[in-house]
């Protein structure tokens, strides 16, 4: 396993297992514990994915101690706000049955992110948090944040694969001290990603797949990462990582499928901000 040391000098695994859409709590609590068997350590959930209890399940049956895992869930626009963060915190924590977090994020850009900033500033120094961070920020708003708050964000997890690569957005969070990581590194299988003319040849050059390959990539530009699958045989697959590298040639055809757009939507989008405002879940 490789790691990558945050700003505050805590040490994060550069590959992990992410859970969203795993609705059926017992294929997630099954998915999580076979990937902490294959090796992976860290687990990323959120409150808003309603599987945290299974997550939770999972860790304990687990004969992995809680110290060797990293987990990270994510506080839901609902709880934005001092108070409203601080709450949903606990009841993050209680349903994951843990003592502490490794990493607390805030899922979305909007609302009091400020009031939200300042509870996890104080949980931070409450030694009830290793790292807090935030998800889906766009510069500007990680500069705002950055620039009014007492502690800079550990982590910003954005949308980041082939085709929307977020070249300047990492340079620009590695150069403010935010580590960049990766949501739907597969594109969640958009343009044809796992037979796409130029990702193929790659994989066949070293015997891979093409997830294995885009999984590298990410990892080699010093992205944290955190594929899913509920299938056994995938998360090995997707584990089995650091046995190779990408050439520069590569990583320049790699490069070249980058379009600068979401596939999915923009969170600088009213309409989409709207929509998030209505979207409440059991947190």
């Amino acid at each position: 396993m490789l790691y990558t040391t945050l700003n505050n000098s805590v040490k994060m695994p550069l590959l992990g297992f992410g859970v969203y859409q795993m609705v059926d709590l017992h294929e997630c609590e099954a998915a999580v514990f076979n990937a902490i068997k294959a090796g992976y350590r860290l687990i990323d959930t959120a409150a808003a994915y309603e599987n945290e209890e299974a997550v939770g399940a999972a860790i304990a049956r687990s004969d992995v101690s809680g110290e060797a895992l990293f987990i990270t869930t994510k506080v839901w626009v609902q709880d934005a706000g001092y108070e409203n963060t601080r709450k949903a915190f606990f009841r993050s924590l209680e349903r994951l049955k843990l003592d502490y977090l490794d990493l607390y994020l805030i899922h979305q850009p909007y609302s009091d992110v400020f009031g939200s900033w300042r509870a996890m500033e104080e949980l931070y120094e409450e030694g009830l948090i290793r790292a807090i961070g935030v998800s889906n920020f766009a510069p500007d708003r990680l500069t705002d944040l950055i620039t009014f708050s007492r502690i800079v964000p550990a982590v910003n997890q954005v949308e980041t694969h082939p085709f929307h690569q977020q070249i300047n957005n990492a340079e620009f969070m590695k150069a403010s001290g935010v580590q960049p990581e990766s949501w739907a590194p597969f594109a969640e299988g958009k343009n044809q990603i796992f037979t796409h003319p130029v990702l193929l040849p790659i994989a066949r050059a070293h015997n891979k797949s093409v997830a294995q390959v885009v999984l590298r990539w990410l990892i080699q530009r010093g992205i944290v990462v955190i594929p899913k699958s509920v299938k056994p045989e995938r998360m090995r697959e997707n584990f089995d990582v650091f046995n190779f590298s990408l050439s520069d040639e590569e990583m320049r055809s790699i490069q070249s499928l980058d379009t600068g757009r979401t596939l999915f939507t923009e969170h600088t989008d009213p309409e989409r901000i709207r929509n998030v405002a209505t979207r409440k879940f059991n947190t």
